[in-house]
């Protein structure tokens, strides 16, 4: 086997650590670009996988460091770059959002972290990367590794979304959801929103959604019909698998913008709504 069959039999692998580390798919590919030219060069490596992962995850801090800069410039709420599947079992990144970890709502959990918190606890608790290692990553004492990963747990703990609710639920709660926002009836939007559902939305200050996180079900709902009184309802939306769980696309109508759109269910009803409209995180979209 090349050095290249290696490097492509680990690819996915690579992609999804990267991606659980900084929420962009776009800086998850560069950073496994990034990390071949190092393996291509590097000689009497054992353990390819693990190798990678390090070399990645390193890659992956730096990204992380420098977006938490950036993030204190940014305007409104910040959301992970949508993951988009076909549900199919050969879609190359079925095994990445197979993972709890990999959901919207998980994602937004992790992003809370410290960047050292995060690789921490992403590559011991979904990766089992011994401690020895993160350390390695992060250039501390095996010691601060594990401090850095118990921070991050008791964090996630606290702030745990729902599990995945099954896919029959999610599809007949969501199509319910779209044909009470259709018929602009307050009452039955507000029948199948959890009492504590948040609305988030990203712009990025380019493109109009909600600038601030809308938080109950009577200011979630009112949020959305007053859309649909000023914009219409999209005639156009397409269901997809976003980050393992299902949401829509919706191209550009109107004054509108493309966007991606996905929800999480629990119980019956939507308990969060997540509206991805800046295009920067949307170019690997196709609507």
């Amino acid at each position: 086997m090349t050095t290249a069959d290696v490097f492509a039999l680990h690819r996915t692998h690579l992609i999804g650590v990267a991606y659980r580390l900084t929420g962009s798919f776009a800086d998850a590919e560069d950073a496994v670009q990034e990390a071949w030219p190092k393996f291509a060069k590097a000689e009497g490596v054992l353990d390819a996988r693990g190798w990678l992962t390090t070399v990645v995850s390193r890659i992956c801090l730096d990204r992380l460091r420098s977006a938490a800069v950036r993030r204190e410039t940014y305007v409104g709420s910040w959301l992970p770059e949508p993951l988009l599947t076909t549900g199919e079992d050969d879609d190359p990144l079925a095994s990445v959002v197979r993972a709890d970890g990999v959901r919207m709502a998980a994602l937004v959990v992790l992003d809370r972290l410290t960047p050292d918190q995060r690789v921490a606890f992403v590559l011991h608790d979904a990766f089992s990367l011994p401690f020895n290692e993160i350390a390695d990553v992060l250039q501390v004492s095996e010691a601060s590794a594990r401090q850095h990963a118990s921070r991050a747990r008791k964090a996630v703990a606290d702030a745990e979304p729902p599990p995945r609710a099954a896919l029959a639920e999610q599809q007949e709660v969501l199509e319910k959801f779209m044909r009470a926002m259709a018929s602009g009836d307050i009452d039955s939007v507000l029948a199948l929103l959890h009492p504590d559902a948040v609305m988030i939305g990203d712009g990025g200050g380019k493109v109009r959604t909600a600038v601030n996180t809308v938080t109950g079900a009577d200011k979630v709902a009112r949020f959305f019909l007053g859309l649909m009184r000023k914009y219409g309802f999209p005639e156009e939306h397409r269901p997809v698998f976003v980050n393992g769980e299902l949401g829509f696309t919706t191209p550009a109508y109107g004054d509108v913008t493309a966007r991606v759109t996905t929800f999480t269910v629990h119980e019956g009803k939507v308990v969060a709504v997540y509206d991805i409209a800046n295009p920067d995180k949307l170019t690997h979209v196709t609507f």
